[in-house]
Parts: C-alpha cells; sequence; structure tokens
C-alpha cells in the first residue's frame, strides 16, 4: 500500500518502516525474532534483543520502546525463558529502551526477539537506497558469526572462537548510528540475515549502483575463515550464495570457502556504510571516538551491468 506519509516500507527491502507523523517526526517499526543460535539461554535472548534494535539504528534512529516476541514450548523448563527475558531486557536497559510488554505463543522450539519502535527526524532518515558512485564502503564488525555458530552447534570449534562471535553479536549498533549520523551518511544497512554480499546486492539494486569489493580488506571474527575451509557451513549461508550468486562477478582468484564467507548469514551483524570520499576521514574518526571499528572494504561506482563485483 502507497500512502505519502509512508517514507520507507517495503519495496527496497529496507530496514525497517518509517512513517511520518509530523513535518519533523518520523516513527520507526521493526520486527525480528528467531531460534536460538547459541546455547546459553541469557546470551540467545541478549542476541536476539540486539539485532532487533539494529534495523531502527540502522535507519538513523533512536528506539523508544519494545515488545517481547516469544514462542516457547510446554514442557521446557520455564527457568530457561526467565534467562532469555532476562537477557533481552539488560540489552533494553542498556540501549535507554522501554520493553512495555509483548505476546508468548506455544510452540515446539523455542523463538525470542522484539517488535521495536523509534522515532527519527525525516531528513536524517538513512536508507539502503541512496549510494552514490564514489562513496566508500565501511564496515563496523568482522563477519563470520553463521559459521562460527554453526560449528559450535556441532562442536568442532573451541570456546575462545564462540566467545569471539558472541561479543560481536552482543554489541549494539549505537555508537556506529550515533557516528554515521555525525559523519552524514544516508545510506547504509545493517548486515543479517542475507550476508555481506545480499545486503550490498540489496543496497546496490536499491540505489542503481555497483559494488567494487576487496576480499583481502573484509574482516574475518577469529577462526571463521579455518571452519570454512573445513566445510563447516550453515545452509543459509548456502542458500544465499545460491541466490545471490548469478548477481556477482566473482574474480578467477576468489575460491568457493571466499565465495560462503561473502554470503555467511550473520545475526547482529555490523553497519554497512556508504560515505562520500569527502567525508569519509569524518566517518573514521567518529567511528574511532566511539571504538568502534570501521573498516573500509570497496568502492561504489556508475553501474557496470552487475550489482556487485568482488576481488582478491
Amino acid at each position: 500500500m502507497q500512502h505519502p506519509d509512508l517514507l520507507v516500507g517495503f519495496n527496497t527491502g529496507d530496514d525497517a518502516a518509517v512513517y511520518r507523523l509530523t513535518s519533523d517526526l518520523c516513527v520507526i517499526q521493526t520486527i525480528d525474532f528467531f531460534p536460538p543460535i547459541v546455547d546459553d539461554a541469557y546470551d540467545f535472548g541478549a542476541i536476539a534483543a540486539v539485532n532487533a534494535l539494529s534495523d531502527v539504528y540502522a535507519m538513523g534512529g533512536t528506539p523508544l520502546l519494545a515488545l517481547n516476541v516469544v514462542c516457547f514450548p510446554e514442557d521446557l523448563d520455564k527457568g530457561v525463558l526467565t534467562r532469555i527475558l532476562q537477557g533481552g531486557s539488560d540489552v533494553a536497559q542498556e540501549a535507554g529502551v522501554l520493553i512495555a510488554g509483548g505476546h508468548t505463543v506455544k510452540d515446539r522450539e523455542p523463538k525470542y526477539g522484539m517488535a521495536v519502535t523509534g522515532t527519527i527526524h525525516p531528513e536524517r532518515i538513512v536508507t539502503n537506497a541512496d549510494a552514490k558512485p564514489g562513496d566508500s564502503l565501511v564496515l563496523t564488525k568482522p563477519i563470520g558469526t553463521g559459521i562460527i555458530t554453526t560449528a559450535a552447534k556441532a562442536g568442532v570449534t573451541d570456546d575462545a572462537t564462540l566467545a569471539g562471535a558472541v561479543s560481536s553479536m552482543r554489541q549494539l549498533n549505537r555508537a556506529a548510528s550515533e557516528a554515521m549520523l555525525a559523519a552524514g551518511v544516508r545510506s547504509g544497512t545493517d548486515v543479517t540475515g542475507f550476508g555481506l554480499a545480499g545486503h550490498l546486492l540489496g543496497m546496490m539494486r536499491a540505489s542503481g549502483t555497483t559494488a567494487h569489493v576487496r576480499f583481502s580488506d573484509v574482516p574475518l571474527l577469529p577462526g571463521t575463515a579455518e571452519l570454512a575451509e573445513r566445510g563447516v557451513v550453515p545452509g543459509g549461508t548456502r542458500a544465499n550464495y545460491d541466490a545471490a550468486d548469478k548477481d556477482i562477478r566473482w574474480h578467477a582468484d576468489i575460491g568457493i570457502e571466499s565465495k560462503l564467507l561473502m554470503c555467511d548469514a550473520q545475526t547482529s551483524g555490523g553497519m554497512l556504510l556508504c560515505i562520500a570520499a569527502d567525508g569519509l576521514g569524518k566517518l573514521m574518526k567518529e567511528l574511532s571516538a566511539r571504538d568502534v571499528a570501521g573498516i573500509v572494504i570497496g568502492e561504489v561506482t556508475a553501474p557496470t551491468g552487475i550489482p556487485l563485483e568482488v576481488t582478491p
């Protein structure tokens, strides 16, 4: 449905919906929930909450209110649910977000997430559809959470590798969002289920541009590359690759493991930001001031006939 006050809907597959209430106030709405990706119930709840809030941060907004979304089996210890909700509650408190209720249904598998409402000024909205030729592409978190959490479930990775992934997923994108607004970023997204390649494709299609990415500059979580070489790759990552491959021009020296890493299905990933060349220095300074890593992984050009090109 089209409406003059629906400033961002589902047409470009953006992170959240944005609806204009007044000339200087918009409301942002999003929802996200999923089954456990880690065994620890508290960590699962915290990661799910960070992931849900990330969509508001990716638009440049301020999350204010959340509702819990819960699916839970009747025969599972309710103490597990308590820990999940505590993880979500602690993240909400950290973010200054009020949890005002929620909804629970019976299900055979636990699932948890949040419906989140935030606000933003209509002139400060960051969308995935405004990348420009000459922009630098900046990533604020390493990738590899899909591969690492799959390896942990299979018992083929060590505790330190999993802890690194959990720490990354647990990190709010609030500081990265503040930095992008301070630097004047107008196009960005967060990297989640479609993987880095999938989100790049979405941005470039929505913007009518092409992304050129240097794989050697893409940051990976420790242990990710080794696990990919051993074939420890989740089904979602392989599905992402199958869906994206036809729209990517891979350099001949890019092997299948690297291709799968580019497509690894992320949970609570970082921000992927497009910034004009003359604003890159300011963005990096703003990120650094907030202790957020910012890695330039490539550039945006005029369309070349294919949305994404990946070189070594």
